[in-house]
Formats: structure tokens, sequence, C-alpha cells
């Protein structure tokens, strides 16, 4: 993928014009700590890394010809910013009003992608939060967003990718994400509660875990966190490797290979008790009498559904259980963007919020 500051894809043609719907862009946006996406009913599509920076100073606004930056080109030019990832663990970060002003920049540079070049006076929108944040973070997020949509709706983040998905009875979504992993077991309704839950060993987790075995492995390789973050999301699995992992980290300023095999499947591996032992709760709770269609209706999802492994280790523990089928999105990014632009294409109006 491109370092540019933001992805996009107009679709081959409109799905939806202002006169088949009364003038109404519906969108759904899936905020995420690591990257956020964003899908239009009018076949416009967007995603960006979770990173907002402003200029330090009057040079910096000169170097770079703009008020802000979002995603890549934030962090390309992170030296002449002061830069923000705004959430943690999926929620806003709560250290200082920057960030509550940092998500806000960052859902209306989304949006303003969505809507350019339409005719449509009305928008509609519906955010995915990770499950057990749904609470703390809907008035945020709700009021965060009132500047940009005429109506607002937060759901959560597995329940879009399930709605998009169609996977509405007897199915379970994990979607594992940079903040979170999320886990939402559907019943042909809409998800009470206890039907979800959060973990927060995910993605950031693992980078966490991996700087510091490196760290300890190989003490005078220079590397950041966001070198980290890059070899995880190329070289990331579980089980046993098929190949050696090597990658290029400078020791005195000189480039250098070093073997990261063990550390990343170690750091890797991390996440698997939390998600088992979440998943099999949940299925446990469940109706006896359905538990066997929902261990083969588990469903993969977000950046860290793509580890290498992940699936083969999911069903194997669930086989010991019985028949069992686990599978993984096709589209991770654009999952939960896609499944809460579904849900607000079919939204009845009485469920709106109104601003």
């Amino acid at each position: 993928m491109s370092n540019n500051q933001v992805h996009t894809d107009d679709g081959p043609e409109e799905k939806e014009t202002p006169k088949k719907n009364g003038a109404i862009l519906n969108i759904g946006i899936d905020l995420g700590t690591s990257r956020s996406a964003i899908s239009a009913s009018n076949g416009k599509k967007s995603w960006v890394e979770s990173y907002v920076g402003w200029p330090k100073d009057f040079v910096a606004r000169k170097l770079l010809g703009k008020p802000i930056l979002f995603g890549d080109e934030a962090l390309e030019n992170r030296l002449s910013l002061n830069i923000s990832r705004p959430l943690e663990s999926g929620v806003i970060r709560d250290d200082s009003e920057s960030s509550e002003a940092a998500v806000k920049e960052l859902v209306g540079h989304l949006i303003q992608q969505a809507k350019a070049n339409n005719g449509f006076k009305r928008t509609r929108a519906i955010v995915g939060v990770p499950s057990e944040s749904f609470k703390a973070n809907k008035m945020a997020i709700k009021r965060l967003v009132a500047d940009f949509a005429d109506e607002i709706m937060v759901v959560t983040e597995p329940f879009s990718v399930a709605y998009g998905l169609d996977a509405l009875n007897n199915a379970m979504v994990i979607d594992i994400g940079a903040g979170t992993m999320d886990f939402c077991i559907m019943s042909g309704t809409i998800p009470a509660e206890e039907d979800q839950r959060t973990v927060f060993t995910a993605g950031d987790h693992i980078d966490r875990l991996l700087q510091t075995y490196l760290h300890e492995r190989y003490p005078h390789a220079d590397f950041t966190l966001n070198m980290v973050r890059r070899f995880k999301e190329a070289h990331s699995f579980v089980g046993d490797p098929e190949d050696e992992i090597r990658v290029e980290i400078p020791v005195d300023g000189k480039p250098t290979m070093h073997d990261i095999t063990a550390e990343m499947r170690r750091a890797c591996e991390s996440i698997l008790p939390g998600l088992v032992e979440t998943m099999l709760e949940l299925i446990a709770k469940f109706d006896p009498e359905f538990q066997k269609k929902v261990r083969n209706n588990i469903i993969l999802a977000g950046g860290g559904s793509q580890i290498r492994g992940l699936r083969e280790h999911v069903e194997k523990v669930l086989q010991e259980y019985g028949a069992c089928h686990v599978r993984t999105v096709s589209d991770p990014l654009f999952g939960g963007a896609d499944g809460a632009l579904s849900l607000a294409v079919d939204m009845p109006p009485e469920y709106w919020e109104t601003n």
C-alpha cells in the first residue's frame, strides 16, 4: 500500500444518488486505534492511519504547507509535528483535550473524503467502537461526529462486522484490532451487553512485547516502536514458523540483519490465552442447543485476523469440543466500515438520533 496520507476507493460506479435516497448520504465508520476507515453509500471508501499532527512552529508550517496532517504523511513528518495517536484501546485518550480535537479532525477528514463532489443534503453516520467501551465512549463519539453528520448512531465494532456479513444468528465475530479484541455472539437480534466482551491484549500489546523481547536479545540495535509495528504487520505468525524471519535494523548507524523469528512467535502467541478463554466462555453461556452451530460459524475480523496460523489454531482448539469451522473476513480493513454502512442503509427511522 502506498504511503499517501489517505487511501481512497471510489468504486466502479456510484451506488446511490440523491434522487434515489432523498438526498441522504449513509456512511459507516470504523474508528480504530491504528487505522480508521469509512464506507459511503455513494461508493466512496477511504482509510487512514489513526495519526493526526500539527506543525510545531511557523518553520514547520512553511515546510509542510498544511495546517494539519494525517496518517502516513503525519508519521513521515513527525519530527516537524506535534503528533497524536488519539485513540487508545479503542477509546479516546483522556490525557488532554488535544486527543478529542485530534479525533474530531480525523473524523472530519474521513467524512470529507466520502462526501467529496456529491449533491447529498443530509448525512447519516454509524460509528463502530469496542464492545465494552460502548457506554463510556458513546457520548464522546456522538459529540465529535455531530458537526459532520445530521443523524448519528454508535454501535459495537464486532456487531458491525457481523451485520455486514449477514452473520446474524448462531455466529460469533472476533474482531482483533490494535487496541482491543472484541467478541460478539449473535442470536438473531441486536446483541445485548452479555453477548459481547472486550480483551485488551491485542495488536498494540504484541508490539510492546516484541519491542521488549528485541531489546533484550539485541541491546545494541536501534529501533522504534513504529518499526516494530511494521515488522509485525509483515511477519506475524503463531505456531511453527514457515521460514526464518530476518529484518534490517541499524546498529551504531550500520544496517544489520537480525533474526527475530522466536521473538515474533512469542509476542504473537501472547494474545492466544485471552482469545481462547473468552471465546469458550461466550459459547458455554450460549443456549446449549445452538452451541454446535456457533462453533461452526466463528469469524475472525480486524487486522489481527491476518496473523498467519491464527485461524488454524482457533479451529484446533474448538475441535476438542466437536465439529467446528473458523473463517477469516475477506477484507479486514473495511469489514467494520462496510458493515456499519449496511446497518445505516437498513436502519429504520425511529432508531436514529437527530442532532
